[in-house]
């Protein structure tokens, strides 16, 4: 689901030249629904002081969307086995969004 701030019956959501940003988008990863917007933002979009976290059952299952995320990216761990997991790495998109990929430690 998309919808921008234009498509928002109240057009006090938007600061003026905001139309065309995000009001709410919804897209799913396996079976997890994820939800984002531009929150109102009035200057370039900075993604920083978060990350998201997304828990696979297997290592291969790790190793694909590890590699999904290939495009322009900065990698900060490869993807290896740790005190707290069999497999998890991190590394930041080509939006500069920092993800964390982990196999659950029970999963395996």
């Amino acid at each position: 689901m998309l919808v921008r701030f234009k498509d928002s019956p109240d057009p006090g959501m938007h600061a003026p030249g905001s139309e065309n940003k995000v009001l709410h988008a919804s897209f799913r990863i396996d079976n997890t629904i994820l939800m984002a917007s531009d929150g109102r933002c009035k200057d370039k979009p900075s993604f920083k002081g978060f990350s998201l976290s997304h828990t696979v059952p297997n290592e291969a299952e790790a190793k694909r969307l590890f590699a999904a995320l290939a495009d322009n990216r900065e990698i900060q761990l490869p993807l290896s086995k740790t005190f707290f997991s069999p497999c998890f790495g991190m590394e930041t998109d080509h939006f500069s969004v920092f993800w964390m990929i982990i196999v659950a430690a029970d999963s395996q």
